[in-house]
């Protein structure tokens, strides 16, 4: 049996006191797809960590969801924003549902089961589809509702993205879940430009996203989903269990965030980026610190 010496102790003790050292000192990667409100979340997690003590390391506008998910399961990230929505068609490949609980849940098992990757809590961003029609629209026929609108949709043009006309929520969902149908259906390849378009009044309604800045800026009305046509999108960070298991403290981190965000404050930044130019960073650090999140 090899003895052990106290000089031998010692030093094992001092590698090992190293080596901790060196882990606990390897930077959180944070990562993020290639939009602005990605950038903007991103940005958010990296201040609230960095002022926390943590060392972060931005990969930034890496590319489309699978693109993110591989460099998370690859370890080439630790973390990035995700949306349930997203996550369930393009990884999970399950059946769509508009429960988003059981979305979520859905969701959090796969990842956790297949990829050892953890769904934190969801924040308040659900960045699904809506439908939008301008403040006089709405007030002109009473519109709050996809209900509502489905009464006028045959005096409406509606503008939308080429797959609209074929997607199970794009014009057939409307048709059988609301019985709407529409005047005209124009299509537009870029959102742009059916915002633009329904400035110009050439069309009467269109399909955008949640989170879609000229919603707040360009005072349009996005109607309630009452009878719960589209599936859920609501954003959380997706976090290696590696990484949770080595810096247990960011998981409260990161959900507080959460709990500032929802989808009238999205519009709001996303504004502040994309038409204010204003920097991601920038925008995120001013608006964590209004929330008393950063000194």
């Amino acid at each position: 049996m090899k003895k052990w010496t106290t000089k031998a102790i010692a030093a094992t003790l001092i590698t090992a006191a190293a080596t901790l050292h060196t882990a606990a000192a390897e930077p959180i990667k944070i990562g993020s797809k290639n939009f602005t409100e990605q950038f903007i979340l991103a940005e958010m997690y990296a201040a609230v960590l960095e002022d926390a003590g943590f060392q972060v390391e931005r990969k930034i506008n890496l590319g489309g969801t699978l693109i993110a998910h591989q460099a998370l399961t690859t370890g080439q990230i630790d973390l990035y924003p995700e949306y349930t929505g997203t996550a369930l068609s393009a990884v999970v490949k399950g059946d769509v549902s508009t429960d988003a609980q059981k979305v979520y849940d859905q969701v959090k098992d796969f990842y956790a089961k297949e990829f050892k990757l953890n769904w934190l809590k969801p924040t308040g961003i659900n960045n699904g589809y809506v439908i939008v029609v301008r403040a006089e629209t709405a007030q002109e026929n009473n519109l709050k509702s996809l209900s509502d609108l489905a009464k006028v949709s045959g005096t409406m043009v509606f503008g939308g993205g080429p797959e609209f006309p074929e997607r199970k929520d794009g014009l057939p969902g409307l048709k059988k879940v609301y019985g709407a149908e529409f005047k005209e259906f124009k299509q537009f390849a870029k959102l742009g430009l059916r915002y633009d378009a329904l400035q110009q009044k050439d069309i009467d309604t269109a399909n955008g996203a949640a989170t879609d800045w000229q919603i707040e800026s360009q005072n349009l009305v996005a109607l309630e989903d009452d009878k719960g046509l589209f599936p859920p999108y609501y954003v959380a960070p997706v976090v290696r269990q590696q990484t949770l298991d080595a810096n247990p403290k960011i998981s409260d981190l990161l959900e507080t965030v959460g709990t500032h965000l929802d989808n009238a404050t999205m519009r709001t930044l996303n504004a502040r980026v994309e038409n204010d130019r204003e920097e991601a960073r920038d925008v995120a650090i001013s608006f964590l610190k209004e929330k008393g999140l950063l000194d």
